[in-house]
Order: C-alpha cells, then structure tokens, then sequence
C-alpha cells in the first residue's frame, strides 16, 4: 500500500476544488453538462470539424454517450453536424452562438484559475510553473486512456504553439520513446 505524505495530500484537495470550481463554474455557464462545455471548449480550441467518433475520444465518452451529447448541443444550437470523411461518419461545428459559448466557457474557466493564483508574486508563480510541469509530466506518462487531459484547455495561454505546453511535450516524449 501507498502512503500518502501531507504534499500528496494537500495536491489532492487543491486538485479537488479546482476541478470542482470548474465544472461548477463552466457546466453554468455553457447551461448545460460539464461535458457539454468541454465538447464546446475542445471545439473551439483545437478540434476541427471533428468527426462523432473523434470528439467521443477527446470527451472520453461512449459513443451513445456522445450523440446524446451532440444532439443536446444541436437542439441548443450551439453545434451542427456535417458530412465526415465517409458516408458513415459525421461531423460536427459550433456554430455562431457556440463560438460565443466556448468563449464564456473559457472566460469562467480562467476566472477559476487566476482566482486560485491569486496572492502569488511573480517569482512564486514561476516556482509553481515549473514545479506544476514536472507533476504533468508525471500524469501524462503514467496515463493510460480516458477523457484528453486538454479538453479545455486555452491553448493560447498554455503557449502550446511555441513548444511550452507540460502535456503535449510530455506526450510527445513518451511516445516517441
């Protein structure tokens, strides 16, 4: 059995309220599920024109689990669906009113988060940032499955494109091992 020290503790509870704040606060938001806003974020962010199956993937959903999902959004109009790549797949695309729904998901999200930074000089949040990219590392290495650890993501602010993203570098070294 493992023994759980006070650090892994306290990450524990931390991890706890934050993720709960989020969902909280982004599920509100998008007026719908949290798994409702991180399809509209994931949508927004990084995924285009996906198809069912690969935002199914993403959500870490069954795939009557995301169709339920999909038409929730459709019948919202907040998503549409398209043709996929073949006659058997679907697409699917925020419309107008999804983009502005992802963008509020987004904006409680990072509500959430500075509120959780706040009090921290520069040099502390420095600290924490490397320190918070070597236990990413850690969780992207030893994850196996399940639900994309960026679903909602700001992949603006994690500055993903300029190669400083702790998940992407990190999945990129365990699997091109």
């Amino acid at each position: 059995m493992t023994t759980l020290d006070h650090d892994g503790n306290v990450l524990g509870a931390l991890a706890l309220v934050v993720a709960d704040r989020t969902t909280q606060s982004t599920a509100a938001v998008a007026g719908h599920s949290a798994s409702a806003a991180a399809a509209l974020s994931a949508l927004h962010q990084f995924l285009d024109h996906p198809t069912l199956d690969r935002l199914r993937r993403v959500l870490g959903l069954t795939h009557s689990g995301a169709v339920r999902l999909v038409d929730r959004l459709a019948d919202a109009g907040l998503v549409t669906r398209g043709s996929g790549d073949d006659g058997r797949s679907r697409s699917v695309a925020l419309t107008p009113a999804g983009e502005r729904a992802a963008e509020q998901i987004a904006a409680a999200r990072a509500e959430v988060l500075t509120g959780a930074l706040d009090g921290l000089s520069p040099e502390e949040r420095q600290t924490l940032g490397a320190l918070l990219g070597r236990v990413m590392a850690n969780v992207v290495d030893a994850k196996d499955g399940g639900a994309w650890i960026c679903r909602l993501c700001d992949l603006d602010a994690c500055e993903r494109a300029a190669g400083r993203c702790p998940a992407a570098n990190a999945a990129a070294a365990r699997f091109q091992r």
